[in-house]
């Protein structure tokens, strides 16, 4: 049965204390309603999402990454509510499925069994160990008999334990003739698309049962963080079952899009994001990895890859810092910036090494070649070149291109004068 699939994201999102709209909030880098629209679209070609407030920069993030989604804006003023909501929403499909924006938790198998339940409308819901202020669902020999909003709830209602997780599938026909009826008659004046399931009593209405956690709706940082921890270890689980090793596992930040290929290891307190490919290496404890490429290398501990580094068979040590380098066969062992770089095979990069790429306005390069021996405390002003088999002597700095075979050595002339230290603090 084909589907149109409707996520209500107008809330203004007051709990979350904050300027930026509730659903572009993010998990794991990226925004809540991304993550929803994502499995939507797993299901669907037809995906609308119901707007409101700061509606043109929601809309923005959703047009930049799903193109095709249609976008509606709810009259918060005057049709306040759920059922509001879908005021202007005409679906071109036998049935709806009808999202949260802000539950970005939810896989696409679990909404296609709302779907494939025989019935004129599904409900999901969950047993909560603490129902909170979500609607209470009142079920008797598997059909729902009523939902009861939490703040029309009396008190021997709010002992249900059985919640509403706002998700519905329901057929096209039967939602265009019970919309018109809802009305807000309720203690916050606003349309519930609860109401329908009174209003279908002569029609089928299903229950399907699903996990908590993984729908559940997020309203304040602190639910946001939750829910993020929940999404980190089903990424972190994801991976060690394809058999890298985590060290701490709950220590380390792994992003969406992250790839781990063949014999992989993890330290604790690592944080790996964006499209970085680690491929048969070991990331050791403490280091950040952006946008990067890692390739039967070490990196860390306390080592920086930022954005667009290649690294294959290369030692980056402690305090390593690299941006828009590619290392091939090389050894970085501690404490230096390579950025801006090409660096090829059999070089070793002395401590405190600085490649100097930015000259306040612009960003320039800097290429070493094969079988460089780069002493301590050297500084390449790029643009420079340095061929291959050459000898960059300590404390130099490299301010012009050097050819194969040669010893630079720039230094400033020795120069020691006797007994100063007596004579400046007059001892």
């Amino acid at each position: 049965m084909k589907t149109s699939i409707l996520i209500l994201a107008a809330g203004l999102g007051t709990r979350m204390k904050s300027q930026k709209p509730k659903v572009l909030q993010e998990l794991c880098q990226k925004s809540m309603i991304l993550h929803i629209l994502e499995k939507a679209y797993e299901l669907s070609d037809d995906v609308s999402v119901v707007l409101s407030y700061q509606k043109e920069l929601v809309e923005k993030e959703i047009l930049s990454c799903f193109p095709k989604t249609k976008i509606l804006e709810q009259d918060l003023q005057n049709y306040p509510g759920t059922a509001g909501a879908l005021k202007n929403f005409k679906p071109s499909k036998e049935k709806v499925l009808i999202l949260c924006g802000d539950m970005p938790l939810v896989e696409s198998l679990s909404l296609k069994q709302l779907l494939e339940e025989n019935a004129d409308l599904t409900l999901a819901v969950f047993y909560a160990k603490d129902p909170k202020n979500y609607g209470r669902v009142l079920i008797k020999e598997n059909r729902i008999e009523k939902i009861i909003e939490f703040k029309d709830a009396n008190e021997e209602e709010k002992k249900i334990n059985i919640c509403n997780a706002g998700v519905y599938a329901i057929s096209s026909q039967l939602l265009e003739q019970i919309l018109p009826l809802i009305n807000n008659n309720n203690a916050a004046k606003e349309y519930y698309l609860t109401d329908v399931v009174a209003l279908a009593k002569d029609k089928i209405i299903k229950p399907v049962y699903v996990d908590e956690n993984e729908f559940m709706g997020i309203n304040d940082k602190f639910e946001l963080s939750v829910a993020e921890n929940l999404m980190q270890e089903k990424i972190k689980k994801h991976w060690m079952k394809q058999g890298v090793i985590f060290h701490l596992p709950h220590s380390t930040f792994i992003g969406l899009d992250v790839e781990f290929i063949g014999e992989c290891e993890v330290y604790e307190n690592v944080r790996i994001e964006g499209k970085s490919k680690i491929v048969n290496s070991i990331i050791k404890s403490s280091s950040v990895i952006e946008n990067s490429i890692v390739e039967n290398s070490d990196v860390g501990p306390l080592a920086h890859l930022r954005p667009n580094c290649e690294i294959k068979n290369t030692h980056i040590g402690n305090f390593v810092e690299c941006k828009n380098a590619k290392l091939n066969t090389v050894k970085a062992g501690h404490l230096s910036y390579l950025g801006d770089c090409e660096i090829d095979s059999g070089t070793n990069i002395g401590c405190g090494t600085i490649t100097c790429n930015y000259d306040g306005v612009k960003k320039h390069k800097t290429i070493i070649g094969k079988n460089v021996f780069v002493g301590s405390d050297t500084q390449f002003i790029a643009p420079v070149n340095v061929e291959n088999d050459v000898i960059i002597a300590a404390g130099s700095s490299v301010d012009c291109n050097v050819s194969s075979g040669s010893l630079f050595i720039n230094r400033a002339n020795r120069k020691i004068i006797k007994d100063y230290f007596y004579k400046k603090f007059k001892k």
